[in-house]
């Protein structure tokens, strides 16, 4: 059979036995019912107006209330006209105005985390064009900064010991509102919730003590789940906020379909309401698929993607695209699997956008650099350089910080397979020089790996669109998906 896979801005064929099996998400397994059109604003408002674990915004807010929107960057949740973003927020103003809320007293502020802060045209095009028209002309709008000392507060650490810092304008309003999404996620099984605060509106040393080594190679996080350590720190770096603001947020999440359209809207109290909202996203997510496991995964990866564009083509990114479907998939790999990826891999960093991971590379070919975790030490170093921490506060870049944990991430993938295989590579030196084989084409690299990994009938799964639609996490058969 013949497969299209994603390979830089267009696609690239491979010739895979007849035998394969295909998985595309929400078409091989149908996703739940999504929430028709014409009923997501009253769903939301019936959502917003019975709240799960606490009072509803009408009775919270009054004259006087400072309120302050804790939205999601560009990186997920899409952006239609009926985006969960978007319905949210006008329906929950609604209910704010009607308790006497003034207008000057609510902010709108991107919860970015140490990706690149939110551009003005990414603000329009989350929030459409009367949100911002609304808001941004009154300075209402902005993008959290976590290099803005006057804008962060210190909550001190958890009872495990992690740093909590926060942004000042959630800390000192008396409405908190995170408007999240229930979306399958490899860092901690899925977005939302405790998750949104506790990366989005953080600093790198409140992020450093999750996105690490020590807890990202420990074998509760792959495959992925909401047990493990980093969800466990997410939900306690939350209540910590919470505890020292004296109120808890108020949230607003919606299970996600593959199209970022509207499954299921719950309000109210994360610690009661995350877990609501992972039941169904379960039955959409954890998809029991397999029976029996795979050999050899094949997949493709567009230049441009999740984290923008250069993200399948700059080494270190490629290396945490990998490793993210080795954590959703892990269930259904064979202990020798391999994987065969299409990257144009053509030496393009996009260094505007990540301007210390050539250097990341660059120290990741000497100095006794024989694994990524070896990388590690360097994480101050980077992460108080001055002259990426400017770049990303005014010029688009992610923080220098956000490269450790796309390092964490990627060494996951070397962990868990036999070999990967980068297919198309324009410049294969930079694969290589991440420890990755290279082949010109899908049908030299699956011989190749015949001959040394996987003898020759192996059982083979192929994913096209994976970096292109949501992602699911699939399961065997007869996994016990009761406690994922």
């Amino acid at each position: 059979m013949n497969v299209e896979f994603e390979y830089g801005h267009g696609t690239m064929t491979a010739e895979l036995p007849d035998t394969a099996d295909v998985f595309i998400p929400g078409e091989t397994v149908p996703d739940p019912p999504h929430i028709p059109e014409a009923e997501i604003i009253e769903r939301t408002r019936e959502s917003v107006r019975s709240p799960i674990g606490m009072e509803p915004l009408g009775k919270l807010a009054h004259k006087g209330s400072k309120v302050v929107f804790v939205i999601p960057d560009i990186v997920k949740g899409g952006c239609q006209a009926t985006s969960h973003r978007k319905v949210a927020i006008k329906v929950m103003l609604e209910e704010l105005y009607a308790a006497g809320v003034e207008k000057n007293d609510i902010l709108l502020l991107f919860s970015n985390g140490l990706h690149p802060r939110t551009t003005v045209p990414e603000m329009k095009q989350i929030l459409g064009k009367e949100l911002f028209d609304e808001f941004y002309y009154t300075n209402q709008i902005t993008s959290h900064d976590s290099e803005d000392y006057d804008h962060l507060v210190d909550l001190g650490t958890t009872g495990r010991g992690d740093p909590v810092i926060m942004n000042r304008y959630v800390y000192e309003c008396d409405i908190p509102i995170l408007i999240g999404h229930t979306q399958g996620n490899p860092y901690g099984g899925y977005s939302g919730g405790y998750k949104h605060c506790s990366t989005g509106i953080t600093h790198w040393r409140s992020i450093a003590s999750h996105h690490v080594p020590q807890v990202m190679h420990r074998p509760d996080f792959t495959p992925v789940s909401g047990h493990s350590l980093m969800r466990t720190k997410f939900d306690e770096i939350g209540r910590h906020m919470e505890e020292k603001m004296g109120h808890p947020f108020f949230c607003c999440d919606a299970v996600l379909d593959t199209y970022s359209r509207q499954i299921e809207i719950n309000s109210g109290y994360a610690a009661e309401m995350q877990r609501r909202s992972w039941k169904t996203a379960n039955i959409r997510t954890y998809v029991p698929f397999a029976e029996q496991k795979y050999n050899v995964l094949v997949f493709g990866m567009p230049q441009d993607f999740h984290y923008g564009n250069g993200m399948g083509t700059n080494p270190i990114q490629m290396m945490q695209a990998l490793s993210a479907q080795v954590i959703r998939h892990k269930r259904i790999m064979s202990d020798r699997c391999v994987i065969i990826c299409s990257s144009v891999c053509n030496g393009y960093f996009h260094d505007e956008r990540w301007p210390y991971l050539r250097e990341l590379y660059e120290l990741f070919q000497h100095d006794y650099m024989n694994i990524l975790p070896d990388m590690n030490r360097y994480g101050e170093y980077f992460a108080t350089k001055e002259e990426y921490i400017r770049k990303y506060r005014f010029a688009n870049a992610f923080h220098p910080f956000h490269g450790f944990s796309m390092m964490s991430c990627g060494h996951i993938a070397e962990e868990n397979t036999s070999a990967i295989y980068i297919v198309g590579a324009q410049e294969p030196g930079i694969a290589r020089g991440m420890g990755l084989k290279t082949r010109a084409t899908f049908e030299e690299a699956l011989a190749d790996a015949k001959k040394k990994y996987v003898g020759g009938d192996p059982k083979i799964l192929a994913l096209p669109k994976t970096f292109k639609l949501g992602a699911v996490h699939l399961c065997m058969k007869d996994d016990d998906l009761q406690n994922v």
